[in-house]
């Protein structure tokens, strides 16, 4: 994937950059605590590990969980993650003790969504995309 970036005001783009990989990462108060709801509760596989941090399978990507942040509350940024069953997801996690912000619903795009929080509070989107979407009819 290339990505171009404006380099002037009038948005020509003059240079280039091939995306070759890409990961998430997030720095957690606790992580042995984000190990554990990353690698445990929510199953993430494990593509690599190294001292002081776990790089997870995402999808099609990554999600790194690494370091320690001694800060406050996390953004207002979410993962957002795609599940076969959204609504079965919610049950499973919150019988397990997620922390789940919003229950699921039909939102007014056509997406399934269930908003939890990991150990930090940082939100995490689970989201089912329902057959007839466009989304599963875009052939781009």
């Amino acid at each position: 994937m290339l990505v171009t970036r404006p380099t002037s005001s009038r948005g020509r783009c003059t240079t280039q950059v091939e995306v070759l990989s890409s990961r998430i990462l997030i720095r957690p108060r606790d992580p042995e605590a984000a190990w554990a709801f990353y690698g445990g509760t929510l199953g993430l596989a494990v593509s690599r590990e190294f001292p002081g941090g776990v790089v997870y399978f995402l999808g099609t990507g990554y999600l790194e969980v690494s370091g320690r942040s001694a800060e406050g509350p996390v953004g207002p940024d979410a993962l957002w993650v795609q599940v076969r069953d959204v609504a079965a997801a919610e049950h499973e996690l919150r019988d397990a003790g997620v922390t789940v912000t919003r229950e699921t619903r039909t939102e007014p795009w056509g997406l399934r969504e269930c908003w939890i929080a990991d150990p930090d509070g940082r939100a995490i989107v689970l989201v089912e995309v329902p057959p007839d979407h466009p989304i599963r009819k875009d052939l781009r």
